[in-house]
């Protein structure tokens, strides 16, 4: 089961569409992943359209219209595997410990809000992973998204893309 993650897109405010490179992996993939901060109401149209299952939440910067039609917190079951998926996760200090206490029966919790790419396990065995932002780079050196695949209930080949320009 082939994976595309991302997070706060930030549409139209940062960027007027998803970069091209995005949208091949989102045609490609089995599951998309969008963990909050979508801005505008048009891209999650877009993308539930384009997308074979999508997995999604709101963020901090998204209006009312977003949040009647998206949870703050998402959980399922792909192919053996739990995932969980947030905006925030509060601050980088503790960040493991406290999302393992949150989130016990999952497997992996991608997440945003940050724009910086993360990528750790916690003691429980929990994995957190952020995409950054594939719009918004801040003082990152590239805007990101994430790939990844799903085999035997494992996640594997997790790859962060660069998006150059």
């Amino acid at each position: 089961m082939r994976l595309v993650v991302m997070a706060d897109t930030h549409v139209p405010k940062r960027a007027r569409d998803l970069p091209p490179p995005l949208w091949n992996a989102v045609d490609d993939a089995d599951v998309v992943v969008h963990a909050g901060d979508w801005v505008d109401v048009p891209l999650l149209d877009g993308l539930e359209q384009r997308a074979k299952r999508l997995i999604a939440v709101y963020g901090n910067n998204d209006g009312p219209a977003l949040r009647a039609r998206l949870p703050e917190t998402a959980r399922a079951e792909l192919a053996g595997l739990r995932i969980a998926v947030t905006h925030e996760t509060g601050p980088a200090a503790g960040r493991e410990r406290r999302c393992a206490t949150l989130f016990p029966d999952s497997d992996v919790l991608f997440f945003g809000h940050s724009h910086i790419p993360w990528d750790t396990t916690a003691s429980s065995g929990l994995r957190l992973l952020n995409p950054g932002s594939p719009t918004d780079r801040r003082r990152q050196p590239y805007a990101t998204f994430l790939t990844a695949e799903i085999n035997s209930g494992a996640l594997c080949a997790v790859e962060l893309h660069r998006i150059s320009g």
